[in-house]
């Protein structure tokens, strides 16, 4: 592991002692009220920290070919999950969506799954095609079948969010790997009124459109997650109202401790804390990247990209969704939010990103 691998796993350890302390501050009461236990959600993420934990020590000690050999079939079992989600008595249904399946009490997400298997899936198939990937036919044409077949069986859930960020990760690697900027320009062309016809079509995605663009016109309906959010950061100030002293976790922000986590650490640790934890991700995205672009390897430098451009899409949406400068999506905010899958699958991630950092010459 180079000196950049060792700052990614220091930047990461910090972020998620800041989770698991931010998770008990924001839950804490509402898990009580809810649970009897106001450690409810705190071990369940203990619980998933510790997989993540065994999971990123797995993919740091196994030979780097193995990770590459398998890409193949970990693709074709992201594709069996996610069909197997989308049965009834299998997939766990929550919310009017299937996304879970539940295994030993503890659900998992197969869609945070495709997440990681496509960015490996598509550095081998692009590093095995380097020469050809600005072909339509043997380069862009069968990359392009499979990230689109997963990101609509994820559709199907439905998870507009998560199908959003695999196509944007996808897309951005095949755009890396030579493709040609014809074909870019024609997926815009297309994906842009397919995601406005997929929000045409849902009545939620429609409100949620619109509280964007003027939440203050439903604040006590459509519009009230996100003016909660507004009133926790602004209440923060410059340093904040202290550690465990929120008072919009106090039942009248919906998601604290998930998707709008970042806002009471706005609240409580100020527009300092808020700005820390910020500063954090781009420090973990620039030496993510660093090791991307030393990286000999064709196929490790292109998976480290990948997973170094997944991150900060989740951190860039899900910040952005508590300041009000991106439509509501739900995406938690990585290592920090309370998910499991999501920090089981970036745990993982990272494993294999320091496992690849051996090969920076």
């Amino acid at each position: 592991m180079d000196s950049n691998g060792k700052i990614v796993f220091v930047v990461v350890t910090v972020l998620v002692m800041i989770g698991i302390v931010m998770i008990y501050s924001s839950s804490g009461i509402y898990a009580y009220k809810a649970y009897g236990d106001s450690l409810f959600f705190v071990k369940r993420h203990l619980c998933y920290l510790a997989i993540g934990v065994l999971a990123a020590l797995f993919f740091m000690s196994i030979p780097q070919k193995a990770i590459r050999d398998n890409s193949k079939f970990m693709m074709l079992f992201t594709f069996a999950l996610l069909f197997a989600v989308l049965i009834p008595g299998i997939g766990v249904q929550a919310g009017g969506a299937r996304r879970w399946i539940r295994i030993a009490g503890l659900g998992f997400q197969p869609s945070e799954v495709a997440k990681l298997a496509v960015i490996l899936y598509l550095a081998d198939f692009s590093s095995r095609k380097r020469y050809i990937m600005g072909r339509f036919r043997e380069g862009f044409l069968p990359a392009c079948v499979v990230l689109l077949m997963t990101a609509g069986m994820v559709v199907l859930e439905p998870d507009l969010g998560t199908s959003v960020a695999i196509s944007f990760v996808g897309f951005t690697m095949l755009f890396i790997s030579g493709m040609d900027a014809r074909y870019v320009t024609a997926v815009l062309a297309t994906a842009i009124p397919a995601l406005w016809g997929l929000i045409l079509i849902a009545p939620y995605r429609i409100r949620r459109m619109t509280t964007f663009v003027d939440p203050w016109n439903d604040p006590k309906g459509a519009g009230f997650q996100l003016v909660q959010s507004f009133i926790a950061l602004g209440s923060g100030g410059l340093c904040g109202v202290g550690l465990g002293a929120s008072k919009q976790k106090l039942f009248y922000l919906p998601q604290s401790h998930t998707d709008f986590i970042y806002s009471i650490i706005g609240e409580e640790l100020g527009f300092l804390g808020a700005l820390t934890v910020l500063l954090l991700f781009v420090v973990l995205i620039w030496y993510s990247l660093r090791v991307a672009f030393k990286i000999k390897d064709l196929y490790m430098s292109r998976v480290v990209f990948g997973i170094s451009a997944m991150i900060a899409f989740e951190a860039i949406v899900n910040m952005g969704v508590s300041m009000g400068a991106l439509p509501t999506k739900g995406l938690p905010l990585p290592f920090i939010s309370y998910g499991g899958s999501s920090l089981v699958v970036h745990l993982a991630a990272v494993g294999i990103l320091l496992n690849f950092s051996r090969g920076v010459e």
